[in-house]
């Protein structure tokens, strides 16, 4: 893949914050990132983050688009379940889990999943940073997706040594990861760097318009939330 000559930047949560892939064609320089405004303040051409973006509203089709596609995606894989079902906008708002989990199951029907309660500070950090409008260079990402994308052979966990390498494997033929892995900082773990690198190649994708598109309506475009955040995922 031929890449742009701007710098792109790949990010994924870790413990205390996020960790960045800063991507230079092959070169990787990461960033640890204390905050979402810290994202933003990147001097990149495309942000790439492992967050939901576009949040959806209560009433018929509440479920993104993107999430559906994206799981089904992952189906062959048995990684269906690597993808939260987005939250509704509304329970940003609550303080608790047992607040979300009800005002969810009041308003959709649904519960919320632990799991994507426990992510939902850093979803309302990085909506709240976006800005009205949104800023643009920022995209939404899922680095199974985006791994899957890169190399189909990819069939076991991340959590796992034979998972590890096969990622590692796979970023190497886009990036100089030798050098990236000898230079991992403190802190991040090893999968969160990984991540953050898949999520700065789906950057690279979407800076050369070879991207793959989840969650398109049927006019080619993106729907978008209450805040003009597109609701996709790019791999």
């Amino acid at each position: 893949m031929e890449v742009g000559s701007e710098a792109v930047l790949g990010v994924d949560g870790c413990r205390g914050g996020w960790i960045g892939a800063l991507v230079r064609g092959r070169s990787v320089e990461w960033l640890k990132l204390g905050d979402a405004a810290a994202i933003l303040a990147a001097d990149a051409a495309v942000i790439a983050i492992d967050i939901p973006i576009g949040l959806s509203e209560p009433g018929p089709g509440f479920r993104r688009g993107a999430d559906l596609e994206a799981r089904e995606f992952l189906r062959p894989w048995s990684a269906s379940n690597a993808v939260f079902l987005t939250p509704i906008r509304q329970v940003l708002s609550v303080d608790t889990y047992a607040e979300a989990n009800a005002l969810s199951s009041q308003l959709i029907g649904k519960g919320l999943a632990k799991q994507t309660w426990n992510i939902t500070d850093r979803i309302a950090a990085v909506d709240e940073a976006l800005g009205d409008p949104p800023d643009s260079r920022v995209i939404e990402v899922h680095p199974e997706v985006s791994f899957r994308l890169l190399d189909k052979g990819i069939d076991t966990s991340k959590r796992t040594a034979r998972g590890v390498g096969q990622r590692i494997s796979a970023l190497s033929s886009c990036f100089d990861m030798t050098c990236a892995l000898g230079d991992v900082p403190a802190g991040p773990g090893l999968d969160d760097c990984l991540d953050a690198c898949a999520a700065a190649w789906s950057a690279q994708r979407w800076q050369l318009g070879t991207a793959r598109v989840f969650g398109l309506a049927k006019n080619g475009r993106a729907p978008t939330d209450a805040r003009d955040r597109p609701m996709r995922i790019i791999g």
